[in-house]
């Protein structure tokens, strides 16, 4: 069949279009305010495949693009000099297909562009099998910036565009199949439609969800081999409330510029000191700076503390743990080194609401990852964060969530719940994973990108994630609920009257410059960091930075395989800008 497919060109024409604004942001919020700004963005392409049976043989399933992209934001009309189109490519998860538009093109003004475009071909819930093929994500960069460099380049707009139905009708108007000669192939455009059917098959038909699988452990947890060339010291301090924390400390060489970094919510410093790719402790050790620091707070799974149920909430971590870290540190370097602070998750917003609050002082910068002082999240983990504490406190009777769960031994009604959850996550092999996509945010996953994480990563996050208490949820709906705004959870609790009833109204007093990054597809914040810098924008024009990553989530930003050098390049970058 595939000699005979040899040779049998196929051809089609597609117009989509939409709106995109200017600066890093959200697609939708792309869309929303370039609609309102009157910034309609159009791509315009012929769709050439020159080989049917090369094409239907590699992987990528690539194609040829010609065409233009027209719109105010590229001058009017930018023809495309070269371009790449996947049809549905294999991706690292099971139940995800993607088509990939890649354009670099150049106006009548010399200016160059690229236009990079994904749809994102996943079944989540009802029919959206419509939407899923005809909607491409946007992103335009100024120049033209290859794929690999893409996490790395500004922004300059994005947005949403879209294939509507008489567009789709005129697409399939343009569908031509020919041989060599010329001529007409029957053989060749059914082929062409067997495999699309086909691939749109294997994501939105019925199927079995994938037997679970625990890999075997292959490094130690809590392992500090993906250090090298450090002295590596344990500092453990105690919190005003009567918990026992740590400070590690990597030390290479003496540094008038020190580093703290701060985990999210059930992960703990490991993340940051990951032996399979390059981690960002070792990472800023070869990059000159010599001393660093990982915090292990009360969220950290290096501590039993989220595995009971209690009145545990944000305000804790911004009142006891960052003042009493600081203050230890403070300690070990003494009063004079410059502190900069690299913060992810609930350890970034706890940060944040702690320098709000007057708690901490004396940081010469902070990188604050996914959210700083306002909350944002998906509809469904809004949903999830109201509904979760009642069932897991009332109805399961659980001390926490654990993403273990369907690996206990025996029976429960936490173990059938796992077992649920796996068979609306069929997207990958692990139950550790569907069970955190399901603690947190939304998305098949929801955490990160399955293609951005080292098969090694991916075996055993049941390690590198622990359970959660579930009244941290009710902390962060609070925050979504008070206009996203960071908020103190129990004003009327007078252990918490030095601390601000509303954070976010203190941050003009933040005197920190502050660099606010964010994974694009962020499942789990959202565009959290994105209003956030609106916002502070208002208050504090140019204090503030922005840093949107595409092609990144929330927990890959850190974790995933490419991170040093997709990631690491821009934060660093505003450490050396505010270091000697």
């Amino acid at each position: 069949m595939a000699s005979e497919l040899q040779g049998i060109r196929i051809h089609f024409f597609e117009t989509m279009s939409g709106y995109a604004s200017l600066g890093g942001s959200s697609f939708a919020d792309g869309f929303e305010e370039g609609r309102a700004a009157g910034l309609p963005l159009s791509l315009h392409v012929n769709v050439d495949v020159d080989d049917l049976a090369g094409f239907l043989a590699s992987p990528e399933h690539g194609a040829r693009l010609t065409g233009w992209v027209e719109g105010p934001l590229v001058g009017g009309r930018a023809e495309v000099e070269s371009g790449r189109f996947m049809l549905m490519p294999d991706t690292a998860d099971l139940k995800r297909k993607i088509m990939n538009y890649r354009v670099y093109c150049v106006n009548a003004d010399g200016e160059r562009f690229t236009l990079a475009g994904q749809k994102e071909v996943q079944h989540h819930f009802g029919f959206d099998l419509w939407k899923d093929t005809t909607t491409l994500y946007t992103n335009l960069f100024v120049g033209h910036v290859a794929p690999e460099d893409a996490a790395r380049a500004d922004l300059l707009a994005t947005g949403i565009l879209s294939l509507g139905v008489v567009d789709f009708v005129k697409v399939l108007r343009t569908v031509r199949a020919s041989d060599a000669a010329g001529n007409h192939s029957l053989k060749g455009l059914a082929a062409f439609g067997e495999f699309f059917a086909g691939s749109l098959w294997q994501v939105y038909g019925p199927s079995l969800p994938p037997r679970p699988y625990e890999a075997p452990r292959v490094y130690a947890r809590f392992t500090t081999e993906g250090v090298r060339g450090a002295t590596i010291t344990e500092h453990p301090f105690s919190t005003g409330d009567g918990l026992g924390l740590s400070l590690t400390r990597f030390q290479r060489a003496s540094c008038d510029d020190v580093v703290l970094i701060i985990h999210g919510l059930t992960t703990s410093s490991d993340m940051f000191i990951m032996p399979e790719h390059e981690n960002l402790v070792q990472h800023l050790l070869n990059e000159g700076y010599g001393d660093v620091f990982t915090l292990d707070h009360r969220g950290s799974n290096r501590f039993p503390y989220n595995l009971i149920r209690g009145k545990a909430n944000l305000d804790d971590l911004a009142l006891y743990d960052h003042p009493a870290a600081i203050a230890t540190l403070r300690q070990i370097i003494g009063p004079n080194k410059r502190l900069h602070v690299i913060a992810h998750c609930v350890g970034a917003l706890t940060f944040g609401m702690s320098l709000a609050a007057g708690q901490v002082g004396g940081i010469q910068s902070a990188i604050l990852n996914s959210i700083a002082l306002t909350a944002c999240v998906p509809p469904y983990s809004a949903l999830k964060l109201g509904l979760g504490p009642f069932a897991c406190d009332y109805l399961l009777g659980v001390e926490y969530v654990n993403p273990r769960w369907r690996h206990q031994p025996g029976w429960s009604p936490a173990k059938l719940l796992a077992m649920g959850v796996d068979w609306f996550h069929p997207e990958c092999d692990s139950s550790e994973c569907h069970m955190l996509s399901f603690m947190w945010g939304a998305g098949k996953p929801a955490l990160f990108l399955h293609e951005n994480m080292a098969p090694e990563t991916h075996d055993r996050l049941g390690d590198l994630f622990g359970g959660i208490s579930v009244n941290y949820y009710r902390h962060v709906l609070k925050m979504v609920k008070a206009d996203h705004e960071a908020v103190k959870f129990a004003p009327e609790d007078q252990r918490y009257a030095s601390l601000p009833d509303n954070y976010f109204a203190a941050a003009a007093s933040i005197s920190t410059p502050m660099l606010l990054t964010t994974g694009q597809q962020n499942g789990v914040f959202a565009d959290s960091n994105i209003v956030c810098h609106e916002r502070l924008e208002r208050l504090v024009p140019g204090r503030h930075q922005l840093h949107v990553y595409p092609n990144y989530g929330h927990q890959d930003v850190f974790m995933g395989k490419n991170v040093a050098q997709d990631t690491f390049p821009r934060m660093l970058a505003f450490l050396r800008a505010h270091s000697a």
